[in-house]
């Protein structure tokens, strides 16, 4: 059973909220940029960003798309309106929302991305559930993500972290293979990003 649950994550987001841009947004910029040019976004799409955090990826998406940022986390969330509103991002809209649960119709976006998210949410099989069912047919689901090291230090330290899964808010030990099968896509590419290729971007084909 997940150590995460969702007074896990409102706990540990409410303490990095302040401090999330100045640790991971250099560190994980390159990662949230490649996710944005694969999508390959044209004028009049909507794509649904699940975890946006405190919006560091919002700058990044064209004007002429509608972006939907969700996250369960209202003080990660309050930074990312702030940003939103500094920068004149009208084709934006922010919206607190339980990953698992999404409150869209079914096909109501053309592309999905999950930046960081998919070991913070309590299951993530039921998160993908509900992305293929928002997301319309023939579409494209990317998410970015870590996942667990076969071996070496990458290994020692998810091990070292994961009894403490429920203070840190994110799952360690996260497995690749369990999470793609746990989804039921067809996983269409895997590629490494981010310092020493650590994180995985995986896109995933919507049938």
């Amino acid at each position: 059973m997940s150590q995460i649950d969702h007074v896990a994550v409102l706990s540990a987001y409410r303490r990095y909220s302040g401090i999330y841009d100045l640790l991971f947004g250099p560190l994980l910029e390159p990662g949230r940029r490649r996710v944005i040019e694969l999508l390959g976004l044209q004028p009049g799409q909507s794509v649904l960003e699940i975890g946006v955090g405190t919006g560091l990826s919002l700058p990044h998406y064209p004007q002429e798309v509608a972006v939907t940022g969700i996250d369960l986390s209202p003080d990660m969330l309050a930074r990312a309106a702030r940003k939103q509103a500094r920068l004149g991002l009208d084709n934006v809209q922010l919206q607190r929302m339980d990953a698992q649960h999404l409150a869209f119709a079914d096909e109501s976006f053309d592309k999905v991305a999950a930046m960081y998210v998919a070991s913070v949410v309590p299951d993530p099989a039921a998160m993908m559930r509900e992305v293929m069912r928002v997301c319309r047919r023939g579409g494209e689901i990317w998410v970015l993500n870590h996942f667990s090291s076969p071996a070496g230090p990458g290994r020692w330290i998810e091990q070292t972290l994961a009894p403490f899964a429920h203070a840190i808010g994110f799952d360690p030990r996260f497995d690749m293979q369990t999470f793609v099968d746990a989804s039921g896509l067809p996983l269409a590419s895997v590629q490494p990003v981010n310092l020493f290729g650590y994180w995985k971007l995986l896109c995933l084909k919507r049938p």
